[in-house]
């Protein structure tokens, strides 16, 4: 099973730039142990959903595929948590932190639809 290409490109590419921009938020934090504890998990969470994508299509089987892709939402998940809590713990202002939550959510909202289809046309 394999994302269309045109999709799959696009998933690739905003992945890749969202790890990007979490691994360029790490270096410009504080260097308190605190928001390298944070930082650090933020960084495996947000690096880790594109290697998910990437595995996905490589899935055995359409159940394969969507696991795949539900592991990429639940690093997204987790990168969203660990953003709220550098904003919670007023290591990052909010509104520096804004677009790249905003593209999480985006992000999950295609991966969401992307696996429920799958899902359906499992059952089909």
């Amino acid at each position: 099973m394999r994302l269309p290409k045109a999709e799959d490109r696009d998933l690739c590419v905003r992945t890749r730039r969202f790890a990007a921009r979490i691994i360029r938020l790490y270096v410009s934090l504080p260097k308190s142990a605190e928001a390298q504890v944070i930082g650090k998990q933020l960084v495996r969470s947000g690096t880790s959903v594109g290697a998910h994508i990437a595995e996905s299509n490589r899935g055995k089987s359409r159940a394969d595929f969507a696991n795949k892709i539900d592991g990429a939402l639940q690093e997204l998940d987790e990168s969203r948590y660990w953003m709220t809590l550098l904003i919670d713990t007023e290591i990052v202002r909010p509104d520096r932190l804004r677009d790249l939550i905003d593209e999480a959510e985006q992000l999950t909202a295609v991966l969401v639809t992307i696996a429920s289809r799958t899902r359906r046309n499992e059952k089909q």
